[in-house]
């Protein structure tokens, strides 16, 4: 086959080959718990916290 031409065997032989790799797992690091934070603000502080910092950008 000469340089540019195009066979779609060829192409395909080559998606099923990277096919046979390892699939990634994206659930290898989940955890299962709770979190909790305590703070001494109340929500009108945080949120009054939360828009100064909107306002610095």
């Amino acid at each position: 086959m000469g340089f540019g031409s195009y066979d779609e065997s060829e192409q395909q032989q080559e998606t099923t080959e990277e096919d046979d790799g390892e699939a990634v797992n994206v659930h290898e690091h989940d955890h299962d718990g709770q979190m909790t934070v305590e703070s001494s603000a109340s929500t009108d502080e945080l949120i009054s916290q939360l828009g100064e910092m909107k306002d610095d950008e």
